[in-house]
């Protein structure tokens, strides 16, 4: 996906329609990260619908979100898979640099996933993740400030095949890297069980390795597929 302005300003509304159908396989990314400028007056806004038809798989990698000084976004994800389709999806949020080097400068970020099962006239809700980010004025640290941390990593995987024996291996995965990561199994829709993974630290380079490991893990577990390596740098 490319953006043509650059960067998100205030006010600016981005749609997204995505559609994979049956028995197809898409891996989605952005050209660079997503950069989140100045926004007086409104918030930046990206609202994005996804649906998996059966078997369908796709894989939505953005390069990172990044958000400046005075900055306030609001992403919505809507998301409908097929009990047999598969979906993995991975993020990283990171604030802009600023002339005074001091981080946090940016108003807020809310980010929420909806996540739904459809089997035939049937839909259920499997996932409902809401992220928001507001950073003191101050310099505060602890709960409610990412734990001191500047930047946060998230991968979200809905598939009949994930169990807690995956969702083990993957937090084992997530060993050795500067960063602090837990990880959750959502309940079980028509066969279709999701997990949420989430990770704190201090560098985007560091959550792209971790990240990296863990879909890699998945890639060549499911697909037999290399590593994703999507050589942008």
């Amino acid at each position: 996906m490319v953006n043509p302005g650059g960067a998100y300003l205030g006010a600016d509304l981005y749609v997204v329609d995505v559609e994979v159908e049956a028995g197809a396989s898409m891996l989605l990314t952005t050209q660079s990260a997503t950069k989140i400028y100045k926004t007086p007056g409104s918030f930046a806004e990206q609202r994005m619908t996804v649906r998996l038809g059966e078997h369908a798989q796709l894989e939505l990698t953005p390069d990172q979100l990044i958000a400046y000084r005075d900055a306030s976004y609001r992403q919505d994800t809507r998301i409908t898979v097929h009990p047999t389709s598969s979906l993995v999806i991975s993020d990283v949020i990171t604030p802009g640099w600023s002339p005074d080097g001091a981080d946090f400068k940016y108003q807020e970020l809310r980010l929420r996933n909806e996540i739904r099962v459809e089997s035939g006239s049937d839909e259920a809700l499997l996932a409902l993740d809401n992220v928001l980010v507001r950073p003191p004025l101050g310099n505060v640290s602890g709960l409610g400030f990412m734990e001191g941390f500047s930047h946060m990593g998230s991968l979200i995987v809905v598939d009949a095949r994930v169990d807690q024996a995956l969702a083990d291996e993957l937090h084992g995965a997530t060993t050795g890297y500067d960063a602090y990561t837990g990880l959750s199994l959502t309940r079980t829709v028509h066969g279709t069980t999701g997990l949420v993974l989430r990770s704190l630290s201090n560098t985007t380079e560091e959550l792209n390795r971790l990240l990296g490991a863990c879909t890699g893990l998945l890639r060549e577990r499911w697909h037999g597929r290399a590593p994703l390596n999507l050589r942008k740098y």
